[in-house]
């Protein structure tokens, strides 16, 4: 009967739950708000859950999708603070709107990433960032399940930029003195290029090598603009299907309305 699409996010420690672990707990909030879920056919039924390129376990995100289908119609904000209610802190649905146009899977073309580099020098990640961005390509590997793949990291970078921290919002990791601030627009591509491939990029045309693991946030993902090149929120669509149709609802209401009162 409806289709309802939601932005959550990953937050602080729960970033670092699966796509897995992230599934369960979805389906419990399900349950514990009691979303009038559509389910499958057959004989195990699960809930109908679309998820949409879902973020690596370990990195953060403020801009994952998912889409359920209803068996009865629901005010998506509503909908909204009840799921939000009933998942952990860290895991926060942030947006929600009827689904009234196809493709969010297809409207998911680039990702925009925040890189947090403790002990590295702005200076020294903006040289870092000069040679990847100077360089044709920049062939990393990557360990799979069929062995060692080779690919060029640089073609899918739309945009790299270094930047001084300016503070830690979510305070849950300790800070050096030194912390450079990447930040990394890149399309979806296949292979897939992900924030840890630039990285590795990185080190291989600057030597740049953090002395601990980089803290990973999705800042946004949806539909990659080529004139302005910015990564546009693919919900938008839909937002405005639903402000386009509701004059029109409102229109017809009071024409009906006499005729549902003589018939």
């Amino acid at each position: 009967m409806q289709r309802i699409r939601l932005r959550y996010t990953k937050r602080g420690r729960l970033r670092f739950t699966s796509h897995r672990d992230f599934q369960r707990a979805f389906e419990r909030a399900l349950r514990r708000a009691e979303v009038p879920m559509a389910y499958s056919a057959g004989f195990t039924p699960h809930p109908k859950v679309s998820y949409a390129n879902a973020a690596p376990t370990g990195t953060g995100s403020e801009a994952e999708y998912l889409e359920i289908a209803l068996t009865e119609a629901r005010d998506p904000e509503a909908l909204r603070a009840l799921l939000d209610e009933s998942l952990p802190a860290g895991l926060d649905i942030t947006d929600a709107v009827e689904a009234r146009t196809s493709g969010l899977a297809d409207r998911l073309t680039a990702s925009v990433w925040e890189l947090r580099l403790e002990g590295v020098a702005v200076e020294d990640a903006e040289k870092a960032v000069e040679a990847f961005l100077a360089a044709e390509t920049v062939e990393v590997q990557r360990k799979t399940k069929n062995g060692v793949r080779t690919f060029d990291a640089r073609s899918a970078v739309t945009e790299l930029t270094a930047a001084r921290h300016q503070g830690d919002p979510q305070g849950d990791r300790p800070l050096d003195s030194a912390c450079a601030i990447l930040r990394l627009v890149v399309r979806h591509v296949t292979p897939a290029v992900r924030p840890d491939d630039v990285l590795s990029g990185l080190r291989a045309v600057a030597d740049l090598a953090p002395p601990v693991p980089a803290a990973v946030t999705r800042l946004a993902q949806g539909l990659f603009d080529e004139e302005s090149g910015t990564v546009t929120d693919p919900l938008a669509p839909d937002r405005e299907a639903v402000t386009a149709a509701s004059p029109t609802a409102a229109a017809t209401a009071p024409a009906t309305a006499p005729g549902a009162g003589t018939a």
